[in-house]
């Protein structure tokens, strides 16, 4: 059991873009919150947005272990009538409340979930960002039979999509990545035809393969400025365009409101999978991994310590060396 007086390991985000491990008291919980030991995390694109620009953080230097949200552990103490220690659980809080890159993390009982005790820890720490697609997808058609999806990004996010449009039926997918061996991943998931190229010559490739008339659904899963106008020239006309990655920044973010509205795309964003009754989109995600539907083996690309946490952020910053989901270890 934890003393809830003594230091555990922390990541601190002490300034925009600067992680580090440091040393820091082990939270204290209150009525209906339980203490979590965390056993792995993973890096989620919105923590690179998130450390890297300010976005949705309160304030530098962060809280600690903020602002990871992605993680397994095992509950060490529980004021919760709804958790006893032991069990083994799936932690969703939402992005501006996470402190999951740290050995404690105290989490209210709303926003964990209860897995199976044999579940493999590595791979089911994914369903945190594969429930928060398989939530969005919900306001999707329930057949995508005959439709032609884009998936912009095959980073993990964009590599979930690849799967659960193909789950959902899609005649065909395709993906603009300029990253090889992402490429290759999003094959496996699911995807026709890759592009390997972005910007304007993107919107031509696409075009190539939809004889000029674009895709039926466009999912943006990179969360950038370029790529948040960019999905308007490449969604049909009266398509259907999901802005899935979080804004780079708090400040406005310029876009091709021209092109938005000569394409008369549907469009939403998605947020609230942590307000889900419950969390049903992130117990099928962890169904889905827990028995085998989906293999996200190959998505976890590294492996880093807590205590080296500033190199697991420098990986998935610099994108080099096969990086796409870097998982978080606290041995």
């Amino acid at each position: 059991m934890a003393d809830p007086t003594g230091l555990m390991r922390a990541a601190v985000a002490v300034e925009k873009g600067v992680v580090r491990c440091d040393e820091v008291e082990i939270p204290r919980h209150a009525m209906g919150e339980v203490l979590v030991r965390t056993r792995v995390a993973s890096i989620c694109g919105s923590d690179l947005h998130m450390v890297n620009t300010g976005w949705a953080m309160h304030a530098f230097p962060a809280m600690a272990g903020h602002p990871g949200h992605e993680a397994v552990g095992e509950v060490v103490e529980s004021l919760s009538d709804k958790f006893a220690a032991g069990d083994v659980v799936l932690t969703t809080p939402h992005i501006w409340n996470s402190r999951c890159f740290a050995d404690y993390q105290v989490v209210d009982d709303a926003h964990v979930l209860k897995l199976e005790p044999d579940v493999d820890l590595d791979t089911v720490t994914l369903a945190q960002q594969l429930g928060t697609v398989v939530y969005a997808a919900k306001r999707l058609p329930a057949s995508l039979e005959g439709q032609t999806c884009l998936v912009v990004g095959q980073g993990s996010a964009g590599l979930f999509w690849d799967f659960t449009l193909k789950k959902l039926g899609a005649e065909k997918i395709i993906s603009i990545e300029p990253l090889a061996w992402r490429r290759e991943l999003g094959l496996a998931y699911g995807v026709d035809e890759t592009i390997d190229v972005t910007g304007d010559a993107a919107v031509e490739a696409v075009r190539d393969l939809t004889g000029g008339v674009g895709a039926d659904l466009v999912i943006e899963a990179v969360g950038s400025t370029p790529t948040l106008s960019q999905a308007f020239h490449l969604v049909r006309n009266e398509g259907r365009v999901v802005l899935f990655g979080l804004p780079e920044s708090e400040e406005p973010v310029p876009f091709d409101y021209s092109q938005m509205f000569k394409s008369r795309a549907d469009v939403f964003t998605v947020l609230g999978s942590q307000d889900e009754p419950g969390l049903t989109s992130y117990s099928e995600a962890a169904r889905q991994i827990s028995s085998g539907e989906i293999n996200v083996q190959p998505i976890i690309s590294h492996q880093v310590n807590i205590g080296e946490i500033d190199r697991a952020f420098a990986i998935a910053n610099e994108r080099v060396d096969g990086a796409v989901k870097i998982g978080i270890t606290f041995d």
